[in-house]
């Protein structure tokens, strides 16, 4: 009786592993139809110009647009700005498009000296530098229902992000993100310190959160834009905005190519 208990235990415990592992597996290789979250209409625009576009539709007033490059299904959204905008068109994502994987690119602040204007910044992991619950003794940043300050990008598609050639100089680091274009200096210094970000936007990090309580691949990828200074930054923002959004949309299709 106890060896055919043992034998029970130990045939239901590599039911379990072969299962758990052969769906992790799935995880990482059926990437097939990929959904792609852009702010703005710039951003979206650059991106379109790189594929098939296919069929454009609205959901609550979001026009989704079915693009095909090579052999990969594509569903790209304008969110608009600010964290729930992103929150709630990653989850339509999911729960109408069922996406294999989320990308959400764009541009950003840098507020690293060791990023610069037209640099590209792959977000190893994700902060909402806005998070605030410190009066319950947890750090800024902390989110209950994820139990960290930071979200960790899905490993497959880092590396495939890491293993990607492009000429432009790639940065890989925290990506913070805030309900607040941030234009002066000190609150990106004060960000750059706090969680060693490397520059701020205002979605991503919500993205992360809906994608890691989902459990859908996803990775922030950005291109800097301008950096907070005692001047304005929006002169430096409306400068770049263009070439930046050029750059980080042809990353992601460099990307797109490796992905198996």
């Amino acid at each position: 009786m106890y060896r055919v208990g043992v034998n029970l235990l130990f045939f239901v415990c590599f039911k379990f592993t072969s299962i758990f592992v052969f769906d992790m597996i799935n995880m990482v290789r059926c990437m097939d139809r990929i959904g792609i979250i852009f702010a703005m209409k710039e951003e979206l625009e650059e991106f379109l110009k790189l594929v098939t576009l296919k069929q454009e539709y609205k959901i609550f007033d979001l026009s989704f647009f079915e693009c095909s490059y090579q052999e990969q299904d594509l569903i790209l959204v304008e969110s608009g700005i600010g964290k729930v905008n992103a929150a709630r068109s990653t989850q339509i994502l999911i729960d109408h498009m069922e996406v294999d994987a989320i990308f959400n690119i764009g541009v950003a602040g840098g507020v690293s000296s060791d990023v610069s204007v037209l640099d590209i910044v792959i977000g190893e992991k994700l902060v909402q530098h806005d998070f605030d619950i410190t009066a319950f003794n947890h750090p800024k940043g902390f989110i209950p229902n994820v139990g960290d300050v930071f979200i960790a990008s899905d490993a497959y598609l880092l590396k495939v992000a890491l293993d990607t050639k492009t000429d432009y100089p790639v940065h890989t680091g925290v990506i913070a993100s805030g309900d607040i274009f941030c234009s002066e200096s000190s609150m990106g210094q004060k960000i750059a310190t706090k969680f060693q970000a490397l520059c701020v936007e205002m979605e991503g990090a919500s993205i992360a959160q809906v994608c890691f309580l989902s459990h859908i691949p996803f990775l922030v990828i950005r291109s800097i834009s301008d950096s907070p200074n005692e001047k304005n930054n929006e002169l430096t923002y409306e400068e770049f905005l263009e070439e930046s959004s050029k750059r980080v949309a042809s990353f992601l299709k460099n990307i797109i190519e490796n992905i198996k």
